[in-house]
């Protein structure tokens, strides 16, 4: 049993993930909004479970759907949102869009589009982080398509050799844009891979922040102490299309409905009454705030000034 104060800050982590994903798709419905999007509804319990793990000067990569890890690495979601808005207060100044967020302030190295393209990132922080003796360490976020790409092999190999300070996260959401990944993997589980590379793999219940939490905890806490790598696939699902207003028709409504019997959102409430004691009346305050405070953010974002036609400038590099 986790301490009541974690289990409450689990909860509110899913909880804004999961309104933010919806005041997203509602500004997307009903507005004209700038690029596209890929939400993370269904997979917060992933987000909330491992980022409470770490510490602010931690480092994690994300994925094209790197909302809900931004907003649980703590970025301030004024200015997450504001990005959504390819506004200068955003966390990119409005240069880096739903697909390429990052906030450095926070160690939130930044979401990819590319499949994969985290890994060697997170590896490269997780180098550093060893190099300089600074007793961080970085976490992979990618998803299951990700894991039969190049880099993931590499990312791993090296990070065992080496013996850096990473933990790999696998969100098994089951699909690969529209391909179930049985289709495409030829092992039930993901997390069988880890042995290959000498290190630690292990199956968590994506749907369960506490689950998450003390697996993720377990290998945040050996990387950190110097044993090395280790991979976690948190078996989840996403709810939405792969991206936008996408359908999934290659999916059941059978199988969606099967996975939201175990939605985090709407099961976690339950458990925090009958197995911490806490009431509905706190539950609800909670919502309440997240609802305002999300509110506020599409204030802060509409208000906010455009970047400046020259401000593309400050942040090339090469």
């Amino acid at each position: 049993m986790i301490a009541e104060k974690t289990a409450l800050a689990l909860y509110e982590t899913m909880l804004t993930i999961r309104k933010f994903e919806e005041k997203l798709f509602e500004l997307f419905s009903t507005r004209v909004m700038p690029g596209s999007m890929h939400q993370y509804n269904g997979e917060e319990a992933v987000a909330a479970g491992v980022c409470a793990c770490l510490n602010e000067t931690d480092y994690i990569t994300s994925t094209h759907r790197g909302h809900g890890h931004c907003i649980a690495k703590g970025a301030d979601i004024n200015r997450v949102m504001a990005e959504m808005f390819a506004k200068a207060t955003g966390c990119c100044g409005g240069m880096g869009g739903s697909m390429h967020i990052a906030d450095f302030s926070v160690g939130m190295l930044g979401a990819n589009g590319i499949v994969g393209g985290g890994l060697p990132h997170a590896v490269g922080a997780a180098l550093s982080c060893k190099y300089f003796g600074s007793g961080r360490i970085a976490v992979a976020f990618f998803g299951d398509g990700a894991a039969n790409e190049g880099a993931f092999h590499e990312s791993l190999n090296l990070a065992a050799v080496w013996k850096l300070p990473v933990v790999f996260i696998c969100e098994n959401n089951l699909y690969g844009f529209s391909t179930h990944y049985r289709r495409v993997t030829p092992v039930e589980d993901i997390a069988v891979r880890a042995a290959g590379y000498g290190m630690e793999g292990t199956v968590a219940d994506g749907m369960d922040a506490e689950d998450v939490f003390q697996k993720a905890g377990t290998a945040a806490e050996k990387a950190r102490g110097g044993g090395g790598p280790s991979l976690i696939e948190c078996k989840t699902y996403r709810y939405m299309g792969h991206s936008r207003f996408e359908k999934p028709t290659y999916r059941s409504e059978d199988e969606l409905k099967m996975w939201k019997l175990h939605d985090p959102i709407s099961t976690y409430p339950k458990r925090l009454q009958e197995k911490y004691g806490i009431s509905a009346d706190v539950l609800n305050s909670i919502e309440k705030n997240i609802y305002e405070k999300i509110e506020n953010a599409v204030k802060f974002a509409e208000e906010s000034p455009g970047p400046e036609a020259g401000d593309y400038k400050k942040f090339v590099f090469a």
